[in-house]
């Protein structure tokens, strides 16, 4: 439970906060939220054709892009004009972004590679992939390590 002195908050006045007390004090009907600039439909539809148009990750508009849409939608969605057309362009590039992560974890494990270079993921999106990711790679050196000869190759581990 937080406790502590908030404000002075003039009427009327925008005022950035922490999400968790915006959406506090939206509940309680204590204000307004103003979205964050990129969560546009305009800019939403710019970065979902580029992410669609890139075969690498491009960068998102804030690490945080689908947890801030969720919650924002979720609690204030009369405060965020065309909010349905926002929640499907950020899941469209959601998709997107997990195909092509999935596409290039099959690829990274089919090629057998040591590293992988995740740039612009953000964590959520890792997260969706890294437990998939983390069995394929303990699988794979299993197999490795079974198949090479020398002491104790005659383990069936699985």
């Amino acid at each position: 439970l937080f406790q502590g002195d908030l404000g002075p908050f003039n009427p009327g006045l925008p005022v950035e906060v922490p999400v968790w007390l915006a959406i506090n004090l939206k509940q309680r009907q204590k204000c307004r939220l103003i979205p964050p600039e990129w969560m546009d439909v305009e800019k939403l539809e710019e970065i979902r054709d580029q992410e669609r148009k890139e075969d690498t990750f491009t960068p998102m508009p804030s690490p945080y892009y689908m947890e801030l849409t969720k919650l924002l939608l979720n609690y204030a969605s009369d405060n965020i004009p065309k909010a349905d057309e926002i929640r499907t362009l950020v899941k469209d590039t959601w998709d997107t972004r997990i195909a092509k992560l999935r596409l290039s974890a099959d690829s990274f494990v089919r090629r057998q590679e040591a590293h992988a270079k995740l740039d612009n993921l953000t964590l959520m999106e890792i997260n969706t992939t890294g437990t998939f990711l983390t069995q394929a790679l303990d699988r794979m050196y299993k197999l490795r390590t079974n198949l090479q000869p020398g002491e104790g190759a005659h383990s069936q581990d699985f």
